[in-house]
Order: C-alpha cells, then sequence, then structure tokens
C-alpha cells in the first residue's frame, strides 16, 4: 500500500475549470502529493511514455481520464494505454461528464479500472475524489511504477 505522501496523479482534461477544481478539491481533502495535468490525449501518451518535454515526467499512480478532449479523445487514449505493454498496469479511471451508456461499455471494454461521472457540484466532487484516493491509495495495492 502507498504512503500518502507519495501520491502521483495525472490528470487528462481539456477544461481549465475541471483541472482547477480537481486541484482544488485534492489540497482540501490533502489528498495527493503530487498532480500533473495534460489536456488531450496526444499530450498524455506523450507524458505517460516520457516523450518531449515530458522526458522527466514522473509516472503517475493512477490516471484520471477525461472523454471529451481535442486532438485524441479520451476512449482513443484508454485504448492505446492498455495495449502498451509498458503503460497498461497504470490505473485509469474515467473521469467525465459522459454517462452514455456506450461510452461506459466501451471503457470497461478497454481496460478502464473505475468509471466516474463527474459530480456537479464542488463539494461531491471533494467528497468523490476523496472516496477515490481513499480507495486507490489505501485499499488497493497498486504496482510499483519505478521505471515507465
Amino acid at each position: 500500500m502507498k504512503k500518502e505522501s507519495s501520491i502521483k496523479i495525472l490528470m487528462a482534461d481539456d477544461d481549465a475549470d475541471d483541472r482547477l477544481f480537481a486541484q482544488e478539491a485534492f489540497m482540501e481533502g490533502k489528498l495527493v502529493d503530487s498532480l500533473d495535468f495534460v489536456e488531450n490525449g496526444i499530450e498524455l501518451i506523450a507524458y505517460l511514455r516520457k516523450e518531449g518535454k515530458y522526458k522527466n515526467a514522473l509516472t503517475p499512480d493512477i490516471v484520471l481520464l477525461d472523454i471529451n478532449m481535442p486532438k485524441m479523445n479520451g476512449l482513443e487514449a484508454l485504448k492505446i494505454i492498455k495495449n502498451d505493454s509498458q503503460l497498461k498496469q497504470i490505473p485509469v479511471i474515467m473521469l467525465t461528464t459522459s454517462s452514455a451508456d456506450t461510452d461506459i461499455t466501451y471503457a470497461y471494454n478497454n481496460g478502464s479500472n473505475s468509471y466516474i461521472s463527474k459530480p456537479v457540484t464542488f463539494s461531491d466532487l471533494v467528497n468523490t475524489l476523496t472516496y477515490l484516493a481513499k480507495y486507490w491509495f489505501k485499499i488497493v495495492s497498486l504496482p510499483h511504477n519505478e521505471k515507465v
């Protein structure tokens, strides 16, 4: 089980407000040590593969992934991650506004570890992210991602 001081999350979301709210929610709950952001699936894959400007990026313990993003959406990025032998062990949690059955089914069929519809209020977001962090970092055993 990971200690809270070493928790690293990467969030892929193109909405600046959603990124800010997530950052504030994680800070309010003192839930993570490191929270990084990318704005689309192309940046996400580059970050995880440590390419270009992300060559020194820390491998995240989990990825929070929005579906509706430009350049490469979250479902396309999920499929790439889960088909890459170097990345597939990283838990990917869909955190998105979509509640479409087709998106949920596609996400799980392509390796998503969880699917969460974004809460509407900030307090609900704080609660959701608190539960998420407790589950993934206090209950679940995660692979140790030294080198990916």
